[in-house]
């Protein structure tokens, strides 16, 4: 898998794009920088998630929602450790067969 462009790369494409002579399209564009036409279309649209201008989730929101995530899944676990150490211990602390205590 081809190694993504950087950043800088990608909001300069964009900014081309947006700002591109009459008569020039989206396709010449992405030629001359060297992507694919559906590539540069990504791009603007993401541009557009982030600049709050088309709804959808930020590359910062989904970075908060991984992490959410994360966390949500190891406190399950743990959540499931203790679960399962309380079952442990209750039944450790049942009299056994035959014993005299009360």
């Amino acid at each position: 898998m081809p190694k993504p462009h950087p950043q800088e790369f990608r909001d300069d494409v964009v900014n081309v794009a947006r700002n591109r002579e009459p008569g020039q399209t989206i396709k010449q564009i992405a030629s001359d920088f060297g992507i694919a036409e559906s590539c540069l279309r990504n791009w603007m649209r993401r541009a557009d998630i982030e600049a709050g201008a088309r709804p959808g989730t930020t590359a910062a929101e989904n970075a908060e929602l991984r992490e959410a995530k994360k966390r949500i899944r190891l406190l399950e676990q743990e959540n499931e450790v203790l679960r399962r150490a309380a079952a442990y211990l209750s039944q450790a602390n049942l009299p056994s067969k035959g014993s005299t205590r009360s």
